[in-house]
């Protein structure tokens, strides 16, 4: 427990962001949110933030207490730098020409992580939290264990001062994560991501499905869904259940 240091989470309003946040509230004396507006296909996962956070504060008085404001950054430029399924209306492709889904958006976590550290600068945060994950990912560069070290020598490089960059996520497996949410808040934490955390790359809201809302046929909804069917199984002792699929997990804002 770094009860004295404060953190931010890059946090989304997806699941594992709402993991990382309550992971960072189980840890940190004082911690703020920060999300992107960067044009994405849907604002959907972007309204779910404030019913997490106010979840969250719910769950443990404790958290409330730690819970500090939350902000909203607008970023504006992924469209002109890249068109992606993710940015525009073009169908999802698991496989484009290059290897890459086409939910890939260039640099944009790498674009994150710098404003992040941007903002925190001033108000002396030292700790930014990230729910990239490299065991779930598609091939997505900016979700790998390299690519975030690399990004906290050149964040500490640049702006002189000493960042961690921490990622609760990085080794685990969408299973792992629904277990890591119930070890920090147990299954009303559980219950509380299923409801209002949002995963869909479609932005759907109105189907309800065990795991939670989507449409439950894009790259995301099949891993979210994979995953909570072998965490439920783990938990009723009876095998690891299905492989969880290779769908990019890291196609989401971290």
């Amino acid at each position: 427990m770094l009860a004295d240091q404060q953190a931010l989470v890059v946090f989304s309003g997806g699941q594992d962001s709402a993991t990382c946040l309550a992971w960072a509230l189980s840890r940190f004396g004082r911690v703020q949110t920060l999300g992107f507006d960067y044009g994405q296909r849907h604002v959907v996962e972007l309204s779910c933030r404030q019913a997490l956070r106010e979840g969250l504060s719910a769950l443990n008085p404790q958290w409330a207490a730690r819970l500090g404001p939350d902000t909203l950054l607008r970023l504006d430029i992924f469209r002109d730098l890249a068109n992606t399924a993710l940015t525009s209306d073009a169908p999802i492709e698991e496989h484009g020409p290059d290897g890459l889904p086409n939910t890939f958006v260039p640099g944009r976590n790498l674009i994150f992580i710098l404003h992040a550290a941007a903002w925190a600068y001033s108000r002396d945060i030292r700790h930014l939290v990230l729910g990239v994950c490299q065991s779930d990912y598609s091939g997505y560069p900016d979700c790998r264990d390299d690519s975030i070290k690399a990004m906290q020598v050149a964040v500490n490089t640049g702006m002189d001062t000493a960042y961690v960059l921490h990622t609760p996520l990085m080794w685990r497996s969408k299973k792992d994560a629904w277990t890591l949410a119930e070890q920090l808040g147990g299954e009303r934490l559980v219950d509380l991501i299923v409801e209002r955390s949002h995963t869909c790359y479609l932005g759907t809201r109105g189907e309800r499905h065990p795991w939670g809302y989507g449409c439950g046929s894009c790259p995301a909804c099949r891993l979210r869904a994979a995953g909570y069917t072998n965490y439920v199984r783990a938990k009723a002792g009876t095998g690891p259940g299905a492989q969880e699929g290779t769908p990019a997990a890291c196609a989401k804002n971290v």
